[in-house]
């Protein structure tokens, strides 16, 4: 396939933490041009032969996806599974092991929250969240913005649920060992999703790279919704200089809270290996 593809390899569904179902995605995303397509719920896969079915009424190619959820130097980093078969036991009992331990993760954040006033917050995320298994900070932000104690999810992240503010409870996450390792014995393809969100400092990215190449990652993604154009050119060089495949996705969730709708990206930039290059035989 083209290097110059409108790839869209990055969403999320009411499976996990998005607000439209798996065919509403597939709906928007062929409307905005989308040529090949991946729905990557976190830590999740059950949305799947739905998407794929859907994407191809539309006219789109579709690879499997999932976003995984890792523990790396104390944050959270995430990894995209990308082209694997959807039902290999390995991959899903992992990923039933990292769901297991949101619900108390969830009732903690909202115990915090309550010492400072904000009561009902885990019956109200709960309302959100289409997957109970699932419940994420996310939900907890809709909850925040819907009883107006903040104005918009962006606001939400400055004042709750992140590290040092009311509400923050960290979660013990597969370690990036795992989490390629189940990715690439189900047959797909490991990306680190959106690198620049992390921030971290120079030796430590070089050490997440150079931890997720030793076990097999073979992808990161280089434009995608968080990051800026001059992140792009920089994510372009980390992929050439550790031989990486280049993905591209919007990490699309809500058109009431995403800044980059499904299929609205830049192209990659020239003179990289597309992710779905190592995927030919995977898209369906």
């Amino acid at each position: 396939m083209p290097s110059n593809l409108n790839a869209d390899l990055h969403c999320h569904s009411t499976v996990s933490d998005g607000t439209l179902a798996p065919e509403a995605l597939a709906q928007r995303a062929a409307a905005n041009g989308v040529e090949l397509w991946a729905l990557t719920d976190h830590d999740e896969t059950s949305g799947q032969a739905r998407a794929a079915v859907a994407a191809h009424d539309r006219g789109m190619r579709y690879l499997t996806g999932t976003e995984i959820s890792v523990s790396f130097i104390g944050k959270t980093v995430h990894i995209v599974g990308l082209g694997f078969d959807a039902e290999d036991h390995r991959m899903l009992r992992g990923l039933v092991q990292t769901r297991g331990g949101r619900e108390q993760r969830a009732h903690d954040m909202a115990e915090q929250l309550a010492k400072v006033g904000i009561q009902g917050a885990f019956e109200g995320a709960l309302r959100y969240a289409g997957n109970h298994d699932l419940i994420s900070r996310t939900h907890f932000a809709r909850f925040l913005v819907e009883t107006g104690v903040c104005k918009d999810t962006n606001d939400v992240f400055r004042k709750y649920l992140t590290e040092g503010k009311p509400g923050f409870v960290e979660h013990r996450w597969a370690t990036l060992k795992e989490a390629v390792t189940w990715i690439t014995q189900a047959g797909g393809v490991a990306v680190v999703a959106h690198p620049a969100r992390y921030r971290f400092t120079a030796n430590e990215e070089y050490a997440l790279f150079t931890e997720f190449k030793s076990h097999g990652g073979q992808g990161v993604e280089v434009v995608t919704g968080s990051h800026t154009a001059a992140e792009y050119l920089t994510y372009a060089d980390t992929a050439r200089e550790f031989g990486l495949a280049a993905s591209r996705g919007s990490d699309f969730h809500s058109p009431d809270e995403s800044h980059t709708d499904l299929g609205t990206l830049p192209l990659l930039p020239s003179g990289l290996t597309p992710v779905w290059d190592l995927l030919s035989s995977r898209i369906q």
